[in-house]
């Protein structure tokens, strides 16, 4: 059986199911990261045909760089995805599943650009770009 996995933006106007084994978290330490959400992203990369989205007409893409979209619920402003261009999976924001996840941090990103209010203190590896 496969594994499922369920969540939605603030509001529940978005809402979105996983099928099968997700990766592990991919935190983004870059500026447009921390400027979206205040913090770092933390998201799970998820293949483009093991997630359903229902109320999709409630996304709303944002381009912050000439390489990906990012997307959020257009009622509520949650953070839900980051969309690579030509890619085949999207990114989806760990802090928008249904608990529990079992989720854990697998790799830091951007750390040269990290924040300066906060130390990565938990021996995942850590790369100066992507990773």
């Amino acid at each position: 059986m496969s594994e499922e996995h369920r969540g939605h933006c603030l509001c529940g106007a978005v809402r979105f199911r996983t099928q099968g084994d997700l990766s592990k978290i991919v935190a983004c330490h870059c500026s447009q990261c921390r400027r979206q959400t205040g913090n770092f992203y933390a998201a799970v990369n998820v293949r483009d045909e093991k997630l359903t989205v229902e109320g999709s007409e409630n996304v709303a893409w944002y381009r912050a760089s000439n390489r990906a979209g990012r997307g959020f619920c257009r009622t509520c402003g949650s953070a839900l995805f980051w969309k690579g261009d030509g890619s085949n999976y999207t990114s989806v924001m760990a802090g928008s599943f249904d608990r529990p996840t079992g989720f854990s941090i697998g790799v830091h990103i951007y750390c040269a650009d990290k924040g300066d209010y906060y130390e990565i203190a938990d021996g995942a590896p850590q790369f100066p770009q992507g990773g």
